[in-house]
């Protein structure tokens, strides 16, 4: 190539990549881990967070922790977007997706999983017991059976009543995911040595067809970890999320220097401009860098999060581009 076309094509990415005038490049921040600090999606993750906390304020890991917090959620009845009680497909099945990442890369995953409570420890057993990343169906639910993992019914009372209520009136028509359908919880966490895990689990979308796989539990989709920069996860529409890449979109914008708060708008940006039709479609993005700073926004109002540290627990409001 000519070096004035090299030139020429250099600038066009430069562009595509352009930042706030306070961003830097990562070489020239030099992140300094901050203290530690946990934080997830929803109000369901604020007794999640007590989970992680008691993990982190003993110095435990970011990946013990995200794991024990998750599981809260996972385990309770009443959450119907995540593990028992989990809102069912159109067929009244519970399925769940799930993710899990640690600060050097490792990553396990799970897909289609049904009868097991627990998504994110099997996901945990993927990365940590086998060469692969990530298993789905009956292959999942036959290698979390042999990891000792007990057979469950996830479907639990109220969500049948409320699948039936669905079935009988033929709503035919998606299942709005906002506000009032919190369709997952993702959990990322800073811990004492300073670095980063993060975990995603879900039963995904309300009446989905029966096979439907979202975001949470596709490495870079729903969630990423790159522990020399930060980490970020996802909850919302997780076909759009997965257009994107998402939260793998929001770590590589951190590395180039946006702040988290930035990266997470400019995701939603790219979102915006993938889909001509934003009509009901919600996505929130959560991040957090090595520093403790922490970024959260989302394409409409009602996006809420967890945060704890030594210092604070509370729910944060995401900000946002448009009222529904």
């Amino acid at each position: 190539m000519k070096r004035r076309n090299f030139l020429k094509v250099s600038g066009l990415a430069s562009a595509g990549l352009a930042v706030s005038a306070e961003a830097k490049p990562l070489e020239q921040r030099r992140l300094i881990s901050g203290a530690p600090c946990v934080l997830s999606t929803w109000r369901h993750g604020v007794d999640a967070n007590k989970a992680a906390w008691a993990v982190l304020d003993q110095k435990g890991s970011a990946l013990d922790a995200v794991e024990s917090g998750v599981r809260v959620t996972e385990s309770d009845p009443e959450s119907q977007s995540v593990g028992l009680g989990g809102l069912p497909d159109r067929e009244g099945k519970v399925t769940l997706d799930a993710c899990i990442m640690d600060h050097e890369s490792n990553c396990g995953a799970v897909a289609f999983l049904q009868n097991i409570e627990n998504p994110i420890s099997v996901a945990r057993r993927v990365m940590e017991t086998t060469p692969h990343v990530f298993l789905a169906g009956k292959g999942a639910y036959r290698f979390a059976r042999e990891q000792g993992f007990p057979h469950t019914e996830l479907l639990t009372e109220k969500s049948r009543k409320a699948w039936e209520k669905w079935r009988e009136n033929e709503k035919a028509e998606k299942p709005p995911i906002n506000q009032e359908n919190h369709d997952t919880i993702g959990m990322l966490a800073l811990d004492a040595e300073g670095n980063l895990s993060g975990a995603c689990t879900t039963s995904g979308w309300a009446y989905k067809l029966h096979g439907r796989v979202g975001d949470s539990p596709i490495i870079g989709a729903g969630l990423f970890v790159d522990n020399e920069v930060g980490a970020a996860c996802a909850t919302g529409m997780g076909e759009a999320v997965i257009r994107i890449a998402g939260s793998a979109t929001v770590v590589e914008l951190m590395r180039h220097g946006y702040s988290p708060q930035q990266a997470c708008q400019e995701a939603v940006e790219r979102i915006k401009a993938k889909h001509k039709d934003l009509k009901g479609l919600q996505v929130g993005f959560l991040a957090l860098n090595r520093s403790g700073e922490v970024g959260a926004h989302s394409v409409y109002a009602g996006f809420d999060y967890a945060y704890r540290d030594a210092q604070s627990e509370e729910m944060r409001k995401a900000s946002f581009d448009r009222n529904w």
